[in-house]
């Protein structure tokens, strides 16, 4: 579906956000600090998403809002607090609360007292970490379709897809992860895959013959998906004129990439809305915690929110594993690849893959913005 003359005028002006649009986001260097911004955390557009896709009245939804926000802050406090037998940690949205996880011979009281709820377990998120570690040397088969750290069962979660369950090969693997550590398995409809589409009429970025999704705004460019690059160098916009090149990019291991943008382009702190909510300014990119509220929007399916399920996830696409990816229960479309994820007004990731659609549902996958700024020395643009 193709926009108003009107709107691809804004969009030119907003950076050739031609898709995904999440917001927040802010230099690298930054980080980790929590928006100090005196603006409400969420525009009214943004909330009645919430309350669309989440079932949440609108005052849920600022209470939830407020309460992760709080739990963003009072995460990177309980980790340092709980140390060596740090488990993990995940937001509650029953009690509005963080709980950590913490393994015996901790100071309970110290990670107490930074304001979150405590929950013992036998092993700690490193141990877990390097179970994790042993699984991704494995080579997994095509009916595995990902794994990851569960601070929750405390335990290594593998995702089979249930068509395959009873393949050898997929047993042949279980087998072997389950040697590596504490492990449960769970059962997953479809097989995970990238979203990026063919080129078809609409306003996102083209490169080669893929249309995907921009991500967020940084100095001299743009960030996406890694996937995307089809080593054709060119990026066009909406318009078909020529916006820059890929500067760098990694697909698979990593699903990350940035673009320069010049040529009468330029870039803004802005995610855009697409007239179904109002465009969304970038204000920063504290790591929001699983559990917390997540929305994204695409060039191709538009709003949607969701929560964060898990981190580190390592994802077993076609074309190889990607690793340390996020999850969350948003939907997503082919054509929304390398598009913008936020949770609150901070910047979460850009969309890697997923399985399921926005009619019938399924969980979307994202790369961690903070990771692309680093590993290519970015700064965000944060209003």
């Amino acid at each position: 579906m193709r926009r108003t003359t009107a709107m691809r005028t804004a969009l030119s002006a907003l950076l050739l956000l031609g898709s995904w649009a999440t917001a927040s986001a802010v230099p690298a260097s930054a980080a980790d600090s929590p928006s100090r911004s005196t603006e409400p955390p969420a525009s009214t557009s943004l909330l009645s998403a919430m309350q669309h896709d989440m079932g949440l009245t609108r005052s849920q939804a600022e209470a939830r809002l407020a309460a992760e926000k709080t739990a963003t802050a009072v995460e990177r406090k309980a980790k340092r607090a709980a140390g060596s037998s740090y488990g993990g940690s995940w937001f509650d949205a029953g009690s509005g609360k963080l709980t950590v996880a913490v393994t015996r011979g901790a100071n309970t009281e110290a990670v107490r007292a930074t304001g979150a709820t405590v929950r013992l377990v036998r092993h700690s998120a490193r141990q877990l970490d390097a179970v994790k570690a042993r699984i991704d040397a494995l080579s997994a088969p095509a009916g595995i379709g990902s794994w990851y750290v569960d601070a929750k069962t405390n335990k290594v979660v593998v995702n089979v897809v249930t068509a395959h369950r009873r393949d050898n090969d997929v047993r042949t693997f279980l087998a072997r992860a389950r040697q590596a550590g504490p492990v449960t398995v769970r059962q997953t409809a479809d097989a995970p895959r990238t979203f990026a589409a063919g080129t078809v009429g609409g306003d996102p970025y083209y490169t080669g013959n893929v249309r995907c999704s921009i991500g967020f705004s940084v100095y001299g460019g743009f960030v996406t998906a890694g996937h995307c690059d089809q080593h054709t160098g060119a990026v066009y916009g909406w318009d078909g004129s020529y916006v820059g090149n890929f500067q760098g990019s990694s697909f698979p291991d990593n699903d990350y990439a940035w673009v320069n943008v010049g040529s009468g382009w330029w870039t803004v702190p802005v995610v855009l809305g697409w007239g179904t909510v109002s465009d969304q300014l970038v204000r920063g990119s504290a790591e929001a915690p699983v559990g917390a509220s997540i929305c994204r929007s695409g060039s191709t399916s538009h709003w949607h929110c969701g929560t964060v399920l898990a981190k580190n996830e390592t994802v077993n696409y076609s074309q190889g594993a990607v690793h340390e990816l996020t999850k969350t229960s948003v939907c997503a479309e082919p054509g929304d690849s390398g598009g913008s994820f936020i949770s609150g007004d901070q910047a979460q990731g850009v969309t890697s893959g997923g399985w399921g659609n926005c009619s019938s549902g399924g969980e979307t996958w994202y790369q961690p913005v903070n990771e692309i700024l680093n590993r290519y020395g970015l700064t965000l643009q944060t209003a």
